[in-house]
């Protein structure tokens, strides 16, 4: 059993709710969450006096964990130093990191068996200031377009911000290098169907209009908020799974954890087959040598920069 303090303790402005309801939230959708988090070291962004307050990068699990809650060591290679994280085996050690004023779980794209093969590629769809959702929406059917070319199953989620995830499961036999270099020779390939992306390395130097594929989302110790995440925003918005005949009419801001759970109870998961498809990155990695021999667009190792 997990007790919470302060169950009445607003987290969110917008309508009201509370760290209770939060934790009624994650409860709704536990089988859903525990399948994104399972195993994976897990970074958590912490509220402690709510979604108004001061945001906590927690790496570290937090003291006074219980003795049944698991963790996973990672290694930090250019600081020489590790880390004790989370790695989610149950809802309730979900809920208890609720109680610790946890609002965003933020895992890696690895497993606690091996952190350093990654089993899973992200592609994020990354608007600039002055995209708008509708190019979002524009660069999503691209990626669709070309993952069912490469025979590979992607399964798309807001990102409970601008923007939009989409997952694709990889077997954990290259390490975050490759899976990066992969997710690149992706992004470009979309880059060349679709003048709304820009692939610029530098920020400041993109289109103010367009949409980066955000490949470094896949580099070792980057994370984004998993499936079914709530995010630190005052109407409590949630990084949602939804299908691809969805995303056309589809709005981040439909999705809440007042909304999710009823949404959740109807349809259940919609990536609970995600393990179950699973995409060998060789192609990719051809077409990254490709690129890299006439393009000249091999890409910096982010420890040089």
């Amino acid at each position: 059993m997990v007790r919470l303090s302060s169950p009445d303790r607003v987290y969110f402005a917008a309508r009201g709710e509370t760290k209770l309801d939060l934790a009624r939230y994650y409860l709704a959708v536990s089988d859903g969450i525990v399948r994104a988090l399972r195993d994976r070291p897990c970074m958590l962004h912490r509220f402690p006096k709510g979604t108004d307050g001061e945001k906590v990068h927690q790496k570290r699990l937090p003291r006074g964990a219980p003795d049944w809650v698991q963790t996973v060591r990672v290694h930090f290679p250019r600081y020489n130093r590790h880390a004790d994280e989370l790695a989610v085996a149950h809802p309730a050690d979900v809920i208890w990191a609720v109680q610790m004023s946890t609002v965003e779980f933020h895992p890696w794209n690895s497993r606690k068996a091996d952190t350093e093969a990654p089993d899973e590629w992200r592609i994020d769809l990354d608007p600039m200031p002055d995209a708008s959702y509708t190019d979002v929406r524009r660069v999503a059917g691209v990626v669709h377009e070309v993952l069912d070319e490469l025979g590979a199953t992607g399964f798309p989620k807001t990102s409970g911000g601008k923007g939009l995830h989409v997952y694709v499961r990889i077997p954990p036999e290259h390490g975050f290098a490759d899976v990066r270099r992969a997710a690149h020779a992706f992004a470009r390939e979309v880059e060349r169907r679709c003048p709304v992306v820009d692939l610029n390395w530098w920020r400041k130097d993109r289109d103010p209009k367009s949409i980066f594929v955000d490949y470094n989302q896949n580099a070792r110790d980057h994370t984004i908020a998993s499936a079914y995440s709530v995010r630190g925003t005052p109407e409590a918005r949630v990084s949602t799974p939804i299908r691809w005949d969805e995303i056309d009419s589809a709005d981040p801001g439909d999705f809440t954890i007042a909304t999710v759970p009823a949404r959740y109870a109807e349809l259940g998961d919609l990536h609970a087959d995600i393990d179950d498809t699973i995409f060998a990155i060789t192609p990719l990695l051809e077409w990254a040598d490709r690129d890299a021999r006439d393009e000249g667009t091999e890409i910096p190792d982010l420890d040089d920069l």
